[in-house]
């Protein structure tokens, strides 16, 4: 999995754009709110996609498989995890993106 699949997926939900950031990376947002991205702080490993989560359900992923999700202390006070994308599914990225597709468009509406 590569974060251009990821892009690929992300960009055939409603209202989904690729953007850049300051820094060059690029973003995945849904009504101009964060839903993806290429992890860029140091503390995450090389080839990290960061998705927007809920803090209950990153709890799930980092206990039943950790060998594909992770936190690192930048990340871990906001509703994020990072996945790494050479163990993580087509499938799991798609639930992934669904999810954070909803949390992105509600955090929109506020």
């Amino acid at each position: 999995m590569t974060f251009d699949d990821v892009k690929t997926m992300a960009l055939r939900l409603p209202d989904v754009e690729a953007s850049i950031r300051y820094d060059g990376s690029t973003v995945l947002k849904a009504r101009g709110s964060f839903m993806a991205g290429i992890a860029t702080d140091e503390s995450a490993e090389a080839d990290t996609l960061v998705v927007r989560c809920e803090h209950d359900d990153r709890e799930l992923m980092l206990e039943d498989a950790p060998e594909t999700y992770y936190v690192t202390d930048c990340y871990a006070r906001y509703p994020l995890v990072l996945v790494r994308l050479s163990e993580v599914t087509e499938d799991a990225v798609r639930d992934l993106l669904s999810v954070s597709h909803k949390m992105a468009l509600a955090k929109g509406r506020r």
